[in-house]
């Protein structure tokens, strides 16, 4: 590790401080062992939870970090029990398609990705259930789009493209589209379950092509063919249909095809605004037995009360978990390590600790938060929003990070998404005192924004950003940042080859978590509240908690704020 150590201390020969306290060695460790085949893949209710926890909770003790989670018995513990619906197969689903021409099976994880359900039920039956292609599965009055036309859509199964509408291009009709290439929340695949559920419908089959998913037909697979998590509600069917899947692309051409359309056609059809909803000559049965009960996972929490305002507080946080054991791979392995995603978020994040333990108190409190559950839709950080440790209105921002840089120093920077707040704002000022320039999100069509733990923080309005280091790396250039990039989504994201390499150069790890370090710090030093622009949909709920604040500290107006 001494190379690394090298290169960290010559990439912030600027800011001693960080050379001084910040262990790249030590984050490596922690990275190492995090992704270690011993932890594996870090599943929810698993053994590699157990052993995930307890060494967060360890490593935070040991720093001189106090517990910040709930309080049993009257004392304050390091964790928050999250309970959660687990559901998996017994065995692989039967699923067959019959259309005039006669029948087919489909394979799970080859053809189809059927999820385990989460309505609480532990088999899944659907008997010649009726496919209705529905568009793109949005409807949205504000943009005077609806996929679904007053059709009443119970008991089938709706067949929808992922992504918005006007993915592939204005929809030129002169009425509101949905931000051309970037994503909004109506093109998740977690919003199409949802709004079918909402309709009554039997079921949803999501069209997957690589470009408008953002990731290939191998991350499909591996996400939903194993142990799936929710939440506990109290209704599961009002927000899951009973059958919620995805299908290759040949999949979908060859059920287009039993309607006389090309899947180029189909997509056409959907793109218009008068679109709707189109029966389609097939019929789908699915027989599956799935083993389905409540756990209990945890969130993990530190604390380092402030000096001044301890009520207020500023969190780091980051995902400990990942997708655990699943599928194997073509050389037989099946632990999905999760090195980059995300032992390095969580190591930073674990380093921090540390190092504010070892510094001068904040004004505010800082909390170190470790959720679980983010592979499975956010569930920790919902969780955590819907039973908050602290009061979420005196949140003064959470610095989220999910993946860390493994390639070296960067002459730039970025986040999830496009939104504008005054958290940003920060982060530029920070940034620019490393030379260092704002380069907005490269793939605002992947929708990253709602794919990580900043975002049920941002739906309660508290500003929230999610980290992601620059792409211009100093060695090689925005060139060899966007390769590496690429070859990453490709060939390792949410498989099992995504594993430490001691070739990693986490000197960008280190100069990223500086830049963190002193905005954090000077928020919590503060008394400013950042806030979302005004013509952000977060806004609204950020100002109506205003009045918990008090009058001696306004929301604050800043540059992005206005812009």
């Amino acid at each position: 590790m001494r190379p690394l150590l090298l290169l960290a201390a010559t990439a912030l020969a600027s800011a001693p401080l960080a050379a001084q306290t910040f262990s790249t060695a030590r984050v490596a460790q922690d990275i190492k062992t995090l992704s270690s085949d011993a932890y594996e893949g870090r599943g929810p209710a698993t053994p590699g939870e157990t052993k995930t926890v307890a060494y967060l909770v360890q490593q935070l003790k040991a720093a001189g970090v106090q517990p910040g989670g709930e309080v049993i018995d009257g004392k304050r513990q390091y964790t928050q029990r999250v309970p959660l619906l687990q559901s998996s197969w017994s065995a692989d689903p039967v699923v067959t398609l019959q259309g005039t021409s006669g029948g087919a099976r489909l394979t799970q994880g080859t053809d189809i990705a059927v999820r385990a359900p989460l309505t609480g039920a532990s088999q899944l039956r659907l008997d010649n259930a009726p496919l209705v292609f529905a568009g793109y599965g949005v409807q949205a009055p504000e943009r005077q789009w609806d996929d679904f036309k007053g059709q009443d859509l119970r008991g089938k199964i709706l067949v929808v493209f992922i992504n918005d509408p006007d993915f592939d291009g204005p929809i030129g009709d002169g009425g509101p589209d949905f931000g051309g290439k970037a994503m909004t929340y109506y093109g998740r695949w977690t919003y199409k379950y949802e709004q079918a559920a909402k309709l009554g419908a039997a079921g949803v089959i999501i069209v997957h092509e690589d470009a408008p998913a953002s990731y290939g037909w191998n991350t499909v697979k591996n996400s939903n063919t194993n142990t799936m998590f929710d939440v506990v509600r109290q209704n599961p069917g009002g927000s899951h249909p009973a059958m919620e899947s995805w299908v290759t692309s040949a999949t979908a051409s060859k059920i287009f095809a039993s309607a006389g359309m090309t899947l180029a056609e189909a997509k056409a059809m959907a793109r218009r605004r008068d679109f709707k909803p189109v029966e389609l000559p097939m019929r789908l049965s699915v027989t599956g037995n799935a083993a389905a009960r409540t756990i209990t996972s945890y969130n993990v929490v530190g604390l380092l009360p402030g000096t001044k305002r301890p009520d207020e507080t500023v969190i780091y946080s980051a995902h400990w978990d990942h997708l655990g054991v699943g599928l194997p791979d073509a050389n037989g392995d099946n632990i999905y390590n999760g090195a980059l995603d995300n032992a390095t978020g969580t190591a930073h994040v674990l380093e921090q600790a540390r190092w504010f333990a070892k510094g001068p108190r904040t004004a505010r409190s800082l909390v170190f938060l470790f959720v679980t559950a983010e592979e499975k839709g956010l569930l920790g950080s919902e969780y955590y929003v819907s039973n908050p440790l602290y009061p979420l209105s005196k949140t003064a921002g959470v610095l989220n990070t999910d993946g860390g840089a493994i390639y070296g120093p960067a002459r730039d920077f970025s986040m999830s998404g496009s939104a504008k707040l005054g958290l940003l704002d920060m982060l530029v000022a920070e940034g620019a005192k490393q030379k260092r320039t704002y380069s907005p999100d490269e793939k605002v069509e992947a929708g990253y924004f709602f794919r990580s733990d900043h975002f049920p923080f941002a739906k309660r309005g508290v500003p929230a950003v999610s980290w992601r280091g620059g792409i211009d790396l100093v060695n090689g250039g925005k060139a060899r940042g966007l390769a590496l990039n690429e070859d990453y989504t490709v060939k390792r994201y949410h498989q099992p080859d995504d594993e430490y390499s001691p070739s990693w150069d986490l000197s960008g790890l280190a100069q990223d978590a500086q830049l963190l370090h002193n905005v954090g710090r000077d928020l919590a030093n503060s008394t400013a509240w950042p806030n979302w622009s005004d013509d952000s949909e977060f806004r609204a709920a950020r100002d109506a908690s205003a009045g918990d604040r008090g009058a001696a500290a306004p929301a604050t107006t800043t540059a992005g704020e206005r812009g």
